[in-house]
């Protein structure tokens, strides 16, 4: 069975997550305790079920330190599991929970178990709940919603899940320095340095996926010389990553504002690795 587990910080989309995993044809359940996890597998698996998703929150709380065990468990019965976790920056959090009037779910939970002081603000119940997924943090692929809309994080997990099963999928994504570094890249690299379209009227209101940004950029030897330095150091490393396991590798490429440079580096270098592995790429300020 294709299990996909689901996990992440409270206010991070994990509902939005599930709601697009359930319309591609999964079988979802939502906050299961993770004990649950291997019966659940075993009815679903005889009633055919081939696909399921299944989100762990933080209200697991002494069941979390498992998870890692469950999922092995499961991987020497012949399921494909992988993991998503959603998170995002405190800032985000706090302008979402503002926005939707909620309390933070932990809240609840650590005031019905006298876990410790029900009086917590929603900062720290967020920090709280940080310590507590921290187990599951890394075990799948991290995914960081900061400032992005509903409609985006949509868009990318539908290309989470249209992947089908690699060793190693390839990620590239464009961002801002201006808005900060995602928190789910595994290297950055910096493209300021090469000469911004920005300051061409003309080519302001493109993004680095247009023709015209692509030939300005074609035409500075650097910007061709920065990515022969960058495609050569993937290329090299990225045995290494394959022979360790990694399900999920992250480049993140930024420029100040997420548009034109990074963009452009980011599509330049996954057409070349397009050609021998399985890439996805992300923008972060475009659509």
């Amino acid at each position: 069975m294709r299990i996909l587990l689901i996990s992440g910080i409270s206010g991070s989309g994990k509902s939005v997550a599930l709601n697009v995993i359930e319309d591609a044809g999964y079988y979802c359940v939502d906050n299961l305790p993770p004990n649950l996890l291997i019966d659940l597998i075993k009815t679903l698996e005889t009633d055919g079920v081939k696909s399921a998703a299944i989100a762990i929150d933080s209200r697991s709380t002494h069941q979390l330190q498992n998870v890692a065990t469950t999922i092995e468990q499961l991987r020497q019965l012949g399921h494909e599991v992988k993991v998503l976790f959603l998170t995002a920056n405190s800032e985000t959090l706090i302008a979402r929970f503002s926005e939707t009037r909620r309390s933070h779910p932990l809240s609840h939970h650590l005031q019905a178990t006298h876990i410790t002081d029900c009086n917590l603000s929603l900062t720290e119940c967020i920090q709280e709940e940080r310590e507590l997924l921290s187990p599951l943090q890394f075990l799948g692929h991290v995914i960081d919603t900061s400032n992005l809309s509903a409609n985006h994080l949509r868009n990318w997990i539908r290309d989470e899940i249209a992947v089908e099963h690699a060793s190693l999928i390839l990620m590239f994504e464009s961002f801002a320095f201006k808005v900060g570094v995602p928190l789910d890249v595994d290297f950055v690299f910096d493209v300021r340095i090469l000469p911004n379209p920005h300051y061409d009227h003309a080519l302001r209101p493109l993004t680095g996926r247009d023709q015209p940004v692509i030939e300005f950029l074609e035409t500075q030897a650097m910007a061709q010389e920065l990515y022969d330095d960058i495609l050569t150091f993937i290329d090299k490393w990225l045995p290494s990553f394959k022979r360790d396991n990694r399900s999920y590798l992250t480049i993140g490429i930024g420029c100040t504002g997420g548009q034109h440079r990074s963009v452009y580096m980011v599509e330049k270098l996954a057409k070349y690795f397009q050609q021998k592995e399985r890439v996805l790429i992300r923008h972060r300020q475009t659509h």
